[in-house]
């Protein structure tokens, strides 16, 4: 954009005042300053111009022919930036939809929904739940938070929000014993992550132990709530906290935190990141979630 050689807008507005009131006096009550100071910056325009403004007469002052083409420009002017400054005031943030997975959304997300409000009172959101992956698109949304390895993607912004690791749980009645023997109990499985268990196993060194059948299940959600009906041991996500842990029906089962190469995250569209609605939700969320982890 090219620079405009505008004349000083101070100037300017004193001789808007003066071209409405015909009158320094009153202008210069308009602008709460004194009478002096309005007619030094009405002469110093008609210095930048190079053209008198007024006429100045015993009964009063009129506009000359520059000041009246002057006077009607500026008050078109003025009376756009008005209305912009009144325009971006009163402007609220669009309304966003959130693809989330249910699980993310009870765990993660609603839980800090009270504080996000607080934060932002302006910002409304859909949000949208699916144990499909399919679903869950940057492209159907405003933005997914979603399970990623968080690698760049071309077209699509990544925002980290916290890292994933996973942890076995169980009920508490497996624990009266001792430490679990993982080669004589019952693992349970989710079949979207069948692999949950034989990596946790051999992070923790019990690379000996068979990871074969055991009941399967069709979320992680639901191997949890079998772990806590007492069917047997479950991978559970330590970010995700079960609700049955802070009911005391689950326990966790061994002190290892296997920690993945996933994490949580926020993506959306490049295309979408100068939304200011967006960038709200996206700062909040990012730094609320990098603070709960410091």
């Amino acid at each position: 954009m090219s620079w405009r050689r505008l004349p000083p807008l101070h100037a300017i507005r004193a001789f808007d005042a003066v071209a409405r009131h015909l009158s320094v006096t009153r202008a210069a009550e308009e602008l709460s300053v004194t009478p002096g100071a309005v007619s030094r910056h009405v002469r110093a325009l008609e210095e930048h111009l190079g053209k008198p403004l007024f006429l100045r007469r015993a009964t009063g002052m009129a506009l000359t022919t520059a000041g009246e083409a002057l006077a009607q420009a500026t008050r078109e002017g003025l009376d756009r930036i008005a209305d912009g400054a009144s325009g971006v005031k009163l402007r609220r943030l669009r309304r966003l939809s959130i693809g989330v997975y249910a699980v993310i959304a009870s765990r993660l997300l609603l839980p800090l929904w009270a504080e996000l409000q607080k934060a932002h009172p302006d910002l409304e959101i859909d949000l949208h739940t699916s144990s499909n992956p399919l679903d869950l698109l940057p492209g159907r949304f405003d933005a997914v938070i979603i399970v990623s390895d968080a690698a760049p993607r071309a077209g699509l912004i990544t925002r980290r929000l916290i890292p994933i690791s996973t942890v076995p749980v169980c009920a508490p009645h497996w624990l009266k014993r001792g430490p679990p023997d993982f080669a004589k109990v019952p693992l349970l499985h989710a079949r979207p992550r069948p692999d949950d268990w034989r990596r946790w196993l051999d992070h923790a060194g019990f690379k000996s132990v068979p990871v074969q059948g055991g009941s399967s299940f069709q979320s992680m959600g639901l191997a949890i709530q079998a772990a806590a009906a007492g069917v047997g041991f479950a991978i559970a996500i330590k970010e995700l906290p079960p609700v049955d842990l802070a009911r005391r029906k689950l326990v966790i089962a061994h002190p290892t935190v296997r920690q993945t190469r996933r994490h949580f995250v926020l993506q959306y569209e490049a295309r979408l990141a100068d939304e200011p609605a967006l960038a709200a939700f996206a700062d909040w969320i990012t730094k609320r979630l990098s603070t709960a982890l410091s």
